[in-house]
């Protein structure tokens, strides 16, 4: 029998381990980072209500980025978003990369929110 776990099993087991701190309300959303080998996700979530406050992800057909999974794509992602939630009211954040480590697209991304006007 094999223990090896897969890269993805692995990633959900990390995951659950920082869930169990980050919590958002509506005040302060969790800024939830989903990244699949071809697109990248973002949500900002209120755990309270358990409601999506607003979305972006590079399947979107106005931004024209489907198949495209890169640090500029994360870049852009990260701008749209922050854009979304400040029009929306929400400023501070709680940021959950999703079990990956904070480095190249994740990192990326969180950047650009920040430069954007988002406080983590």
């Amino acid at each position: 029998m094999s223990t090896l776990k897969s890269r993805n099993l692995s990633r959900k087991i990390r995951h659950v381990r920082l869930r169990k701190s980050l919590f958002g309300t509506a005040q302060k959303p969790r800024l939830a980072v989903f990244r699949s080998l071809k697109n990248i996700y973002v949500q900002f979530i209120d755990d309270e209500n358990s409601v999506t406050l607003c979305s972006a992800s590079t399947l979107e057909k106005s931004l024209n980025l489907k198949g495209l999974c890169n640090i500029e794509t994360a870049k852009s992602i990260g701008k749209i978003a922050a854009q979304r939630a400040l029009s929306k009211g929400i400023k501070n954040i709680v940021f959950d990369r999703g079990g990956h480590a904070y480095h190249g697209k994740i990192a990326a991304l969180a950047d650009a929110a920040r430069a954007e006007g988002l406080v983590f």
